[in-house]
């Protein structure tokens, strides 16, 4: 957790005053544990927030003006609180405008302006959901500060529409949703298209979370991403010859995909949604080993999650591919894979506690050998989702 008597100190260098009326909120990144490329899809997914994420200085002004910086980012400015627009060179500086925008449409009228500072520990560009961290935050703080009300599910709502519509990223509504509502040493089974969810124990016992970073850079905008949900989208059309209601690859099981694929005319498009209707079941299972204790079984589904990103969705990359090839080669280690959107960002592996200094050292001299890239490793707990610190 960050060190709030320091940040506390940045923050009155760089907006004045002194520690009087300083607010402090924290939001986690999240990693998930299984399921991925299902949220739009109107599937399942699993993810745990983590305990390392966003923290937020927050202050009213006596204007309303909007004061934004980062101890992680340069660029800082000021701007009217009343009037956000979107502007390709603020760069991060969108996420929190893009809230601002929101809460406008939402009809709330702020009674001041605010002076924002914050401090992220999650790598950026690594795909723990910094976009979301910061997103979800910053609306739990302002709407705190403006005394409405803080419902969690709604706050997730408002910051996934904040960042397809003001910043363009097609995201599913799993980021916000695990950030906004995560709870210590519990995962979420969410399904994604009614947002029906379910707090899942995780108790990993003597086993550890590792998330890995490739360090290698990915964009979700610029990304192959949005050509996916095309593909997707594509294969529910086809679909429907057999199933003529059907509006999402997540209502389908594995039995009424494999009766129908045969309506999918393209390879690469069936494989997309196959990946899709059998990833949504590693879910359902992947509940199933947790509630039996089945940590093994747990691992293995890992595994069949990342193959099938690998070579029927092919998100993985060479970075990612690596990672994992690397991580399963540890002894102690019950399974690896990709988390997030991938083309590069993390590995999540489930790694014995007595393995850990191991899987460090070897995943992180194999990757070197084989990339050239430094990779960077964390060893993590489940936390809480959203919540105001002081």
């Amino acid at each position: 957790m960050a060190n709030l008597d320091a940040l506390k100190k940045q923050f009155i260098d760089l907006y004045g005053g002194d520690e009087q009326g300083i607010s402090v909120f924290h939001a986690p990144g999240r990693v998930n544990l299984i399921g991925e490329h299902t949220d739009y899809n109107g599937g399942y997914v699993f993810p745990a927030a983590l305990t390392f994420g966003t923290t937020l200085l927050i202050r009213k002004r006596e204007d309303k003006g909007l004061g934004l910086a980062s101890t992680n980012f340069p660029d800082s400015k000021t701007l009217s609180i009343e009037a956000v627009q979107y502007d390709e060179a603020d760069d991060w500086m969108n996420y929190p405008k893009g809230i601002v925008n929101e809460l406008h449409g939402e009809d709330i009228v702020f009674t001041s302006g605010y002076d924002l500072l914050y401090h992220g520990e999650i790598p950026n560009g690594a795909g723990l959901s910094s976009s979301a961290s910061i997103e979800v935050v910053t609306a739990y703080a302002l709407l705190a500060l403006e005394k409405q009300p803080l419902d969690t599910v709604k706050i997730a709502l408002l910051a996934q529409k904040s960042e397809n519509e003001f910043n363009g990223v097609k995201c599913g509504i799993m980021d916000q949703f695990a950030v906004a509502n995560g709870k210590k040493d519990h995962a979420i089974l969410l399904m994604c298209d009614t947002l029906a969810y379910e707090l899942v124990p995780f108790n990993s016992g003597s086993y550890k979370l590792i998330i890995g970073n490739t360090n290698k850079r990915r964009g979700l905008v610029d990304s192959k991403y949005n050509e996916r949900r095309s593909q997707c989208e594509q294969a529910v059309g086809e679909l429907r010859k057999a199933y003529p209601e059907l509006k999402l690859l997540g209502e389908l099981n594995v039995e009424q995909f494999n009766a129908a694929k045969h309506h999918i005319a393209d390879e690469v498009v069936c494989n997309r949604a196959r990946h899709v209707v059998e990833e949504i079941d590693r879910v359902l299972q992947s509940i199933e080993a947790l509630k039996n204790n089945d940590l093994e079984r747990f691992g293995a589904l890992m595994n069949g999650s990342h193959d099938s990103l690998r070579d029927l969705y092919e998100v993985t990359g060479a970075e990612l591919d690596a990672m994992v090839e690397a991580a399963r080669e540890v002894e102690g280690v019950l399974g690896s894979r990709m988390t997030g959107a991938g083309f590069g960002g993390c590995t999540v592996s489930l790694v014995h506690e007595d393995s850990v200094e191991a899987f460090i050292a070897e995943v992180g001299q194999r990757y070197k050998e084989t990339t050239g890239l430094t990779a960077d490793f964390y060893v993590c707990s489940i936390g809480n989702g959203v919540e105001q610190l002081q």
